[in-house]
């Protein structure tokens, strides 16, 4: 059974990996919409990753007798400066998600539940993940500068990652 602060934090964190779909869905319109077809595949991927994330913190929750929290939709932002500027946001965001899964670790190191400090190890090496991911991304935009997009956009796919890394 989960304690109180555990399950709170947790369903906290459904909230903000709820967000995080959205974020990542309305970046991939506005780069499909800008000619962005590779950075916007990326993003779809991306923002379908988050929801699994969700969907896997909910289970958890409920395996655990606790309630999960279904949220309401906060609208992300709609326009973008460009790519540099969107895939900074990104890193910003995914920092901001890791600081987050922190504080559930911290959480359940000072509640003593060591069944959720185990499980949500999973989401801190997720974390590393993505933002090395994001940070390769973004030296590969500054070497290509405003000149070669084309190659970039075409290219984005093959930065995903380790694919095999599950939900």
């Amino acid at each position: 059974m989960l304690n109180n602060k555990v399950e709170a934090i947790l369903n906290v964190q459904v909230q903000k990996e709820d967000y995080s779909s959205q974020l990542y869905l309305a970046m991939a319109s506005w780069a499909e919409n800008q000619g962005f077809s590779g950075v916007a595949e990326w993003l779809y991927a991306q923002a379908e990753e988050e929801r699994m994330h969700m969907l896997k913190i909910v289970r958890y929750i409920n395996e655990r007798d606790g309630n999960a929290e279904i949220p309401g939709l906060e609208q992300p932002p709609k326009e973008f400066e460009n790519l540099p500027s969107l895939f900074d946001a990104v890193l910003k965001h995914e920092r901001y998600i890791s600081g987050s899964i922190n504080e559930i670790v911290a959480v359940c190191m000072d509640e003593k539940d060591y069944t959720t400090h185990n499980w949500i190890q999973w989401f801190v090496q997720e974390q590393i993940e993505e933002e090395a991911s994001v940070k390769d991304i973004i030296d590969k935009l500054r070497l290509v500068g405003d000149k070669n997009l084309y190659m970039f956009d075409r290219d984005i796919l093959g930065m995903r990652g380790n694919e095999s890394s599950g939900a």
